[in-house]
């Protein structure tokens, strides 16, 4: 496409607003198996950075245009950028991992609708996600340690093992094999599989039935969930819980619930802790 004599490219991340509260977000290099370059990791940032302050969204689904979730870090960049000098190598490596934690701080509940490979650092944007939903031919792969690198890389070393497990995660790690959809389900990496055809129906089910709920309680909810993973005992996470639970029970949301519950109706929750209502699509 021209405009104007000039050449019209497609975003490398594609984001669309399908319904009320839920955002996507298309990885948009199909011809490159949605392979991440810089453009792609600035791109995420920054949406990262618009959904942070954007309390009208509630969920952001991360998919990957064509048959291929992400096939990780594209392999035309890798010996450039394994040949920056180690400073300016570091410093590159902290800006695309400050994505991948930005990603899994987010205060929207994060759904990774995965069809084909998620290797490497696109395996890694997978686990940054809350919930993950795959296809039946989708397959996982921590490549690293089969391109001659480090298995920690872009938070797998830390994601997999909370995921998974440490024995199973070791085995990804250090083996660099394939993973299909069954295996990831028995092993917790997956929510839920299904067939192609009803990844995005699935995926937006799941989706609408999170956005449907209090943003409050959404934000409080995941933020516990991450906080007491490492909790040292029951008694901590007690206390991480009650004061969570405190600002939920002053949340608008509360007094809301009760009386649709005893109306008989759905409940209609403001966009965020400001009472905002939803106004965009």
């Amino acid at each position: 496409m021209t405009a104007g004599g000039k050449t019209t490219r497609s975003p490398v991340v594609l984001v669309t607003r399908p319904r009320e509260g839920i955002v996507a977000a298309t990885l948009n290099r199909p011809h490159r198996a949605n392979a991440l370059t810089e453009e792609v990791f600035e791109e995420l940032g920054a949406l990262c950075a618009e959904l942070s302050r954007d309390p009208s969204v509630r969920v952001l689904v991360l998919r990957g245009a064509g048959e291929t979730f992400c096939s990780g870090y594209d392999v035309g960049e890798v010996g450039r950028v394994a040949a920056l000098p180690p400073l300016e190598l570091t410093t590159l490596l902290e800006r695309q991992a400050a994505v991948i934690a930005g990603l899994r701080e987010l205060p929207q509940t994060v759904v990774a609708a995965v069809d084909g490979v998620a290797a490497g650092a696109g395996l890694s944007l997978a686990l940054a996600a809350d919930v993950r939903v795959l296809t039946g031919r989708a397959r996982l792969q921590a490549a690293f340690v089969r391109m001659g690198l480090s298995g920690g890389d872009m938070g797998a070393s830390w994601l997999l093992p909370r995921i998974a497990g440490f024995g199973f995660a070791s085995e990804m790690l250090l083996t660099g094999r394939f993973v299909t959809a069954e295996e990831a389900r028995q092993r917790g990496l997956a929510n839920r599989v299904c067939a192609i055809q009803d990844l995005m129906p699935t995926v937006m089910d799941t989706a609408g039935q999170i956005a449907g709920n209090s943003p409050v309680s959404l934000r409080l909810t995941k933020q516990v969930l991450q906080a007491n993973t490492d909790a040292p005992t029951l008694r901590a996470a007690l206390e991480r819980e009650i004061p969570l639970q405190v600002v939920a029970a002053a949340s608008p949301d509360v007094r809301e619930a009760v009386t649709a519950f005893r109306e008989r109706r759905p409940p209609h929750f403001a966009a965020g802790p400001a009472g905002t209502k939803e106004e965009r699509a």
